[in-house]
C-alpha cells in the first residue's frame, strides 16, 4: 500500500492527515515535517493566533457560489492559497516534489519548489500545468546559484523566492531526539539505537529505497556533483543571504522576485525599496528562531510599512480554510501552505495532497457562505474582529 486511505469519512481536516502521516512515517521523518525550533513556542502560536480573530458575519444573505480566485504578481490562481516550499519532500513520498507540483496544477494553484529538493527542477516544472516559483538559497555560493537561476529561467519558473531568514539552521530538538544526526552518520554503532523506528515502517522503507534512498540535492550542482544531504548545515552558514545579494539575483533572473522571511515592517520596507515585487511574511514555519511573533499577528504592521506598493503574502500556522479567510480579511493578497499539504503528501502521496487542497477549499467556501461574502476580493476587516492589542502593535 502506497499510503493511507485519505478518502474515508474519517479524514475531515488537516489534523486527520497529520495523524495518518505520523502512522506511516518513521519518527525522524515525521518530526522533520512536524517539529519547530527550541521549545516550539512560535510553532503553537502560529496556529493559536488565528483563534484570537473573530468573525462578524452578514446574515440573511444568499451566496450561491464563491469566487476564490486571486491575482499575485499578475498571475491568476483559482485558489487563494499556493503550495509553499517544503524541503526534502522526496523523503516523505517517492518523487514528492513532482507529486505535489502535479496536484497543485490540477487544483489551479501554484507550487513553490525548495532549493532543498530531491527532484530536478526541470522535472517538477514539467509536472504542473500551473504557475511554479523557485525558492532560492545560495548554497554553494554565487556561481552555483547563478547556474541554478539560469536553469529555473529556462525551465519556465515564473518567480524566484529569495529566503532571507536562514543564516543557520534552527535548533529542532525533536529532530535531535529522533536520532536524525546519528542515522545520517552511517556509523553502525551510532545508528543502532534509532534503527527500530525505520524497521517498524517497512512500507515507507521499501518505497524510500526504491526511490533511491538518501537523496542528494540535484539543483545544487557543485564541482563534484550534487550537494549531499549531510552538507546542508555548514553550507547554509557559508551562504548567508544579504540585502546586497538582491541586486545580482535580480540582474541574473530578470523577472519577478519575492522575498520570503520578513518579520518586521522595517525589513518589508527595505525589500520594497530594493525592488522586490512581493514579500512573504514568514517565520519559516517556526523552524528557525523561536519566540518570534506569529505571522498573522505582524501582518497589519507589514501592510502599513509597504503601503500597497507590493503584494504581501504570508505563511505559518494555516490548518483550516477559515485561517485563510482571516488572513485575507486582514489584507494578505494570498497565503502559502506548507505542513498542511506535507501531511497529505506523507500520508498518501498525490491523493493526500489533493485531499489537503480539497479540505482547505471546502472550508473556505463554507466559511465565506456563512459570512455572507461571495468573493475573496470582497473580504475586508469589516468581516472580522481583532484584539485591541493587535492594533496597538500596528
Amino acid at each position: 500500500m502506497l499510503g493511507a486511505d485519505v478518502s474515508s469519512p474519517g479524514v475531515l481536516n488537516i489534523d486527520d492527515l497529520r495523524s495518518r502521516a505520523k502512522n506511516r512515517l518513521p519518527a525522524m521523518v515525521f518530526n522533520y515535517i512536524d517539529s519547530g525550533a527550541d521549545r516550539e513556542q512560535t510553532l503553537s502560536q502560529n496556529c493559536n493566533a488565528y483563534n484570537e480573530i473573530l468573525f462578524r458575519p452578514r446574515c440573511a444573505v444568499s451566496v450561491p457560489s464563491c469566487d476564490l480566485g486571486i491575482s499575485v504578481l499578475d498571475q491568476q490562481f483559482q485558489l487563494p492559497f499556493l503550495l509553499g516550499p517544503v524541503g526534502s519532500s522526496r523523503m516523505f513520498y517517492p518523487q514528492g516534489e513532482v507529486v505535489a507540483a502535479r496536484e497543485a496544477g490540477k487544483a489551479g494553484t501554484g507550487y513553490t519548489l525548495s532549493t532543498l529538493s530531491g527532484c530536478l527542477l526541470e522535472d517538477v516544472k514539467a509536472a504542473t500545468n500551473g504557475p511554479a516559483w523557485y525558492q532560492l538559497y545560495l548554497l554553494g555560493g554565487k556561481e552555483v546559484a547563478l547556474k541554478t537561476i539560469a536553469r529555473a529561467k529556462e525551465a519556465g519558473f515564473s518567480a524566484i523566492v529569495v529566503t532571507i531568514d536562514t543564516p543557520v539552521s534552527g535548533l529542532r530538538e525533536r529532530d535531535m531526539r529522533s536520532g536524525t544526526q546519528q542515522l545520517l552518520s552511517m556509523n553502525p554503532l551510532e545508528m543502532l539505537p534509532y534503527i527500530p523506528q525505520i524497521l517498524v515502517k517497512p512500507c515507507w522503507m521499501t518505497q524510500w529505497l526504491s526511490d533511491g534512498g538518501l537523496m542528494s540535492f540535484p539543483n545544487v550542482q557543485l564541482d563534484d556533483g550534487p550537494m549531499g544531504y549531510t552538507a546542508i548545515g555548514p553550507a547554509l552558514e557559508q551562504s548567508v543571504v544579504t540585502w546586497d545579494d538582491l541586486q545580482w539575483i535580480r540582474e541574473a533572473w530578470g523577472g519577478k522576485i519575492i522575498v520570503k522571511g520578513i518579520h518586521i515592517g522595517d525589513d518589508a520596507k527595505k525589500a520594497a525599496e530594493l525592488g522586490a515585487d512581493a514579500i512573504v511574511i514568514s517565520n519559516h514555519g517556526a523552524r528557525q528562531l523561536d519566540s518570534v511573533a506569529p505571522t498573522i499577528r505582524v501582518l497589519p504592521e507589514i501592510l502599513a510599512a509597504v503601503d500597497g506598493k507590493i503584494d504581501v503574502l504570508l505563511d505559518g500556522g494555516i490548518r483550516r480554510g477559515s485561517d485563510v479567510v482571516k488572513a485575507l480579511c486582514l489584507g494578505a493578497k494570498g497565503v502559502l501552505i506548507g505542513r498542511a499539504y506535507a501531511y497529505g503528501l506523507a500520508a498518501a502521496g498525490g491523493k493526500g495532497v489533493a485531499r489537503a487542497i480539497e479540505i482547505l477549499q471546502t472550508d473556505i467556501v463554507r466559511t465565506m457562505k456563512l459570512l455572507g461574502c461571495g468573493s475573496v476580493a470582497d473580504l475586508s476587516k469589516s468581516y472580522i474582529q481583532v484584539p485591541e492589542s493587535w492594533e496597538r502593535f500596528e
